[in-house]
């Protein structure tokens, strides 16, 4: 999942520069937060919940809402207490290509003169070259080697297979990203498409399968694992900050610790008292609406607050941590894991049929956009980190995004629904919710995961661990598309 961060700074520049205003760097620091609220959003919902309409579950307006907003709020309030390590303590340690990118035209845009200039003729050649490509097919957007005869020979009977996205988005993220982590993710992409993919494409169990199948059978739940335990490896890391954090909200919030007034303005984060508040009033709207609105069971209901609440916590750092390093964040093999995992512990529970997988499309739905969330607010940190802006105020105008943004996903879907149909034969086929319906389904009807996949890619991640090379973005280039490596 990309950010809107980029177009959305564009637009605030240039609308500015329109109006003849000056000294709106800070101002566009916000606006381009808020605005970007709703690429972050429509990909929390868009990966789940069309899935309802998809295996034919009931609906509403205040579903798609709810878990939205709600997901979106949780989302905001994780991330705040490990916005200091990731933008600060990490500062020139991760390469943040979406940051970077976003405040070069922030900063280009205010400043003016050769260097908007350099910004806007470099804006302008991407856009020509994506132009030329896509309107007048002067090139294909995707060079693989099926577009020879000999490459054709070779996914077919060896199912060896390459490609690469030539949109200039890819290009610049790769620059921008770097050699060091272009490498490792091309690496874990190529450990997939040139290794496991060949190999249990000779095998009795993938014959009939294409590359591209093997690849969704095979290769992208070793990339789920290896991401689930670098994400786990990251929390076990930062243990100390996540104690320090949650020490800082008891004692303000029991009022044994006093606001630090020293702090500088560039520092000034929402107070914890605000922060866990904020955190228990969403949590508490959460169980209310899962227990009038979806399940009506007391138990169940706590099991799914549960759920919703311990893997948006765990995975906020890995979402942030991607967002640093590549750009992309992984949500929808998160949210993969956290289905499967909700639809086993509900079904344990007594838990299954139509309202098993209502509930836990709703529990994915709020987890996809917490942590789409996260990833894409801790880019605006970074950005407002550079400029000098408050975090504070950042802080408490992303709410606003995402209350609007929310709104807006929620009405937009139930529209095209009812205008062009989600899934297979649709217009909007939406690939990523039928994933999540044709994963979800079986284990509401007593199905199984691929769990010797996961448990492989987890124990890769911890051999690279121990070797000294960073798994989760090796685990990314397993998961992500080959025409999506930057490189």
């Amino acid at each position: 999942m990309f950010e809107a961060a980029i177009p959305i700074a564009i637009i605030a520049v240039g609308v500015g520069n329109m109006l003849g205003k000056k000294n709106m760097l800070g101002q566009n620091v916000i606006i381009q937060s808020i605005g970007a609220s709703s690429g972050i959003i429509v990909a929390g919902a868009i990966f789940t919940l069309p899935a309802l309409y998809i295996l034919g579950l009931e609906t509403a307006f205040y579903k798609v809402f709810l878990s939205s907003v709600l997901g979106g709020i949780l989302g905001i309030v994780l991330l705040i207490p490990f916005r200091k390590y990731f933008v600060k303590e990490m500062h020139g340690k991760y390469p943040f290509p979406e940051a970077t990118a976003t405040t070069e035209v922030l900063v280009s845009g205010e400043k003016g003169g050769n260097q908007a200039k350099l910004l806007a003729v470099a804006g302008l050649v991407g856009g020509l070259y994506d132009f030329a490509a896509s309107t007048f097919g002067l090139w294909t957007e995707e060079i693989s080697t099926r577009m020879t005869a000999w490459g054709t020979l070779c996914a077919d009977k060896f199912k060896t297979l390459l490609k690469v996205n030539t949109s200039a988005a890819v290009l610049g993220l790769g620059y921008i990203i770097g050699l060091k982590y272009s490498a490792i993710i091309a690496a874990g992409s190529f450990l997939i498409w040139l290794l496991v993919v060949p190999v249990v494409g000779s095998t009795a169990t993938g014959a009939g399968m294409s590359p591209e199948e093997l690849y969704q059978t095979f290769g992208r739940p070793l990339g789920i694992g290896g991401i689930a335990m670098a994400g786990l490896i990251g929390i076990i890391r930062q243990s100390g900050i996540i104690k320090q954090a949650m020490g800082l909200a008891v004692s303000e919030f029991s009022g044994k610790k006093k606001a630090e007034t020293n702090v500088p303005r560039t520092q000034r984060d929402l107070t914890m008292r605000t922060i866990l508040t904020t955190l228990i009033a969403a949590l508490a709207t959460t169980f209310f609406f899962f227990q009038f609105g979806i399940l009506g069971n007391w138990g169940q209901t706590a099991v799914a607050l549960l759920i919703v609440f311990v893997i948006s916590f765990l995975f906020t750092t890995v979402a942030a941590n991607a967002i640093a390093i590549v750009g992309s964040n992984p949500v929808s093999g998160m949210t993969l894991m956290t289905l499967i995992l909700a639809s086993l512990v509900l079904v344990s529970i007594g838990l299954n049929g139509t309202a098993g997988m209502t509930a836990a499309l709703i529990i994915g739905g709020v987890v996809c956009t917490a942590l789409s969330t996260a990833g894409g607010f801790i880019t605006d940190l970074k950005i407002g980190y550079w400029i000098g802006t408050t975090p504070k105020k950042q802080e408490s105008w992303k709410f606003l995004g995402v209350f609007v943004s929310a709104a807006t996903v929620a009405g937009v879907m139930i529209i095209l629904n009812k205008t062009y149909g989600f899934g297979p034969g649709s217009p909007l086929e939406a690939p990523q919710a039928n994933a999540m319906a044709a994963v979800i389904q079986p284990l509401m009807q007593g199905g199984t995961a691929p769990w010797v996949l996961y448990f492989c890619g987890a124990v890769l991640a911890l051999v690279l661990t121990g070797i000294g090379i960073p798994a989760l973005p090796f685990a990314l280039g397993m998961f992500l598309p080959l025409s999506l490596i930057h490189i």
